[in-house]
């Protein structure tokens, strides 16, 4: 189908991946759904289709040869026209020092091999809902800066400083597994921080805290 012709509004996603088995069962899936699939079997032919057309979220191999997916997607986030643009890992590397350096190089969420079309599905529809609230706010708001957000954050809904590091991970996508991992707290502490917040914010939601939090420098 042309891209012209092609059900766009579930939005576009890019696959990345050097098994092509693994291309065809994610962009079946994908397709199936309504959303534009792009595929690249290598990170250099990723970044080259990203600027020719650029995706509302990309899927991942951590592992190819030549440039790594951790490589590839340092080089998305350096990019301006790139930087918002979501990044799920796909990996079998699950131990906790490959996990962090997916996320240490930009990325926001991973899925587990071997795939799994129905979570893969689930997991990008959530993340563009999040991408696109953000985006939503960042349209809204004039840009400030982190400290005055942190600052207007802590003056406007007397946030502790341990609760704006939270939910600034909450704005960036993160589950309360991943934040306890980045702040070295348990998924526990996490929710009952996270708690406080929405109290906080008068929020009930994750997305509307994380909406609150892009708009509160410029207010």
């Amino acid at each position: 189908m042309h891209p012209a012709d092609h059900p766009q509004n579930q939005g576009i996603v890019m696959i990345v991946d050097d098994v092509p088995d693994n291309l065809a069962l994610l962009s079946g899936a994908l397709d199936q759904a309504g959303y534009m699939v792009l595929v690249a079997l290598d990170g250099l032919s990723a970044l080259e289709r990203m600027q020719r057309l650029k995706p509302d979220i990309v899927l991942l191999d951590a592992m190819m040869p030549g440039l790594d997916g951790f490589d590839t997607c340092r080089r998305i986030k350096a990019q301006a026209e790139l930087e918002d643009v979501p990044v799920l890992f796909m990996t079998a590397l699950t131990e906790s020092e490959h996990v962090l350096a997916g996320f240490e190089a930009g990325g926001i969420d991973y899925v587990t091999k071997p795939i799994h079309p129905e979570q893969v599905l689930a997991r990008v529809a959530a993340h563009l809902r999040t991408a696109r609230t953000l985006q939503s706010a960042r349209q809204a708001q004039a840009p400030a800066d982190e400290k005055q957000i942190q600052a207007t954050l802590t003056e406007r809904f007397q946030l502790t400083g341990r609760e704006v590091e939270v939910l600034h991970w909450v704005s960036c996508g993160k589950t309360n597994r991943d934040i306890g991992d980045i702040l070295g707290l348990s998924p526990r502490t996490v929710n009952k921080h996270l708690e406080h917040v929405y109290v906080k914010l008068g929020v009930e939601t994750r997305t509307a805290a994380a909406a609150i939090a892009m708009s509160a420098g410029a207010r």
